[in-house]
């Protein structure tokens, strides 16, 4: 039976649920991490605030320098948890590894994303287990908490360790629990947020709980490493299918001339058995563009067809280009060619509160759009240049004072000041988010 902890229950359990030939659970002093990107770094921060000292490595210098200048895109109170804890002997940052094997426990958290025929790129994931693996110690804790494929954990921890002479649930103790950060998002952060272990064994999840527990909500165990590497590829999955549903729906409104987010506000009041999901111009950043395709690769090996999750990817893909052939379709409804036109895209970061651009459609747009000859700009609050096959672009800082074809409102920032989107001669909300605009139009 799966079982759920938090903090209070699990310090009274822990040496508890010790078994013959394995040594009782120290206290937890000390936590390496390795990569301290969006997850990494928010986690070592939470760790740091819980008592813990946090040696935070990281193979790039420039990311160490950004984080120690604190100019790195956090949460407000993260932000100034992270200034305060620099000062500290709790947060230790490093592009040096030599230390991890003096610490208590080692969380893994390295990107996983895919390349461009969209096939795992395990390059970083494999350097940080080899890493943890050549530095393990008796009595160390090892979790992983990269997205990754089904069995992971054990082809690239559990067995190495193996071979070293060390056995998972003996001599060292290892567990996979996905990450679950939501950049931008306060009422998401680590320590308010729920996390699930599945350990090598019994006694690797507890070891990984008490690590855990300290950063997160409450802990859910499930029964094996591979149960909670599914589970995450679950979460992400079930996101994309009902991202793509949302904006097969809006296409559906479209035709019929009805407003998609006033249907699903309405469906949003039914108690139980609907969630709702919004449509939009595509979907970016590292989780859902990238995750479920961790499965469709894995399971090419099996034969095994998975049509619902193919179908929602494809259909994802090929929202940005939708985006460019509504907007095309606008400016020849106003007797205007795409080839020439004078186009604004407001907001480039994957999600609004966030500057990561990372997977951005808004990359995908831009392109697409010089691709067929218009002239394009951005401007974002967040984000000072981008990056495409075009070369770079640096954002307006004055849009409002310059005249515009077409503006696509692409991602809407809390922090910026849209009401000038009113008075553009032509609105593609992409975003969904502006509906008392007088010429807004929706995909």
């Amino acid at each position: 039976m799966p079982t759920t902890y938090a903090l209070p229950a699990l310090l009274d359990t822990t040496t508890d649920a010790v078994g013959d030939g394995v040594a009782p659970a120290q206290p937890l002093n000390s936590v390496g991490i390795l990569g301290l990107g969006y997850v990494g770094l928010p986690t070592a921060v939470a760790l740091a605030e819980s008592g813990v000292a946090v040696l935070g490595c990281d193979i790039s210098e420039s990311r160490i320098a950004a984080i120690k200048s604190r100019q790195v895109d956090l949460l407000e109170d993260t932000l100034v948890s992270l200034d305060r804890l620099l000062d500290t002997d709790l947060l230790t940052l490093t592009t040096e590894v030599t230390g991890l094997s003096g610490v208590d426990a080692v969380l893994i958290c390295v990107p996983t994303p895919v390349d461009t025929h969209l096939v795992p790129d395990l390059t970083a994931l494999r350097a940080a287990c080899a890493t943890a693996v050549e530095a393990a110690r008796p009595g160390q804790t090892i979790v992983l908490t990269s997205t990754t494929y089904v069995g992971c954990t054990r082809e690239l921890l559990v067995e190495p360790l193996r071979r070293r002479g060390m056995v998972a649930g003996r001599d060292v103790f290892v567990a996979f629990s996905p990450e679950r950060i939501d950049p931008g998002s306060p009422a998401h952060l680590p320590e308010k947020t729920p996390r699930v272990v599945g350990g090598v064994t019994e006694e690797c999840a507890a070891r990984a709980t008490q690590t855990l527990i300290r950063s997160a909500a409450s802990i859910h165990h499930v029964s094996s490493p591979e149960a909670a590497e599914l589970t995450k590829l679950l979460e992400n999955t079930f996101r994309a299918v009902n991202i793509a549903l949302a904006n097969e729906f809006s296409d559906v409104a479209n035709n019929f001339d009805i407003d998609v987010m006033e249907v699903i506000s309405a469906a949003a009041t039914k108690p139980y058995g609907f969630m709702p999901f919004r449509p939009g111009p595509g979907v970016g950043g590292h989780c859902i563009p990238c995750d479920p395709h961790y499965l469709l690769w894995q399971l090419k090996a099996t034969k095994l067809p998975s049509p619902v999750t193919e179908a929602a990817m494809a259909s994802i893909a090929s929202r940005p280009q939708a985006v460019v052939n509504r907007a095309q379709g606008l400016l020849a409804d106003s007797g205007r060619a795409l080839t020439g036109s004078r186009i604004l895209v407001v907001g480039v970061a994957y999600k609004p509160a966030v500057a990561d651009v990372r997977e951005s459609p808004a990359l995908h747009i831009i392109e697409e759009l010089h691709r067929r000859g218009a002239e394009v700009a951005f401007t974002d609050v967040m984000v000072e240049s981008v990056w495409t096959a075009s070369g770079q672009l640096v954002r307006e800082t004055d849009p409002a004072e310059q005249d515009w074809d077409l503006v696509i409102a692409h991602t809407l920032h809390p922090a910026a000041d849209h009401a000038w989107l009113s008075t553009v001669p032509l609105l593609l909300d992409a975003a969904y988010g502006l509906p008392e605009s007088p010429q807004r139009r929706v995909l």
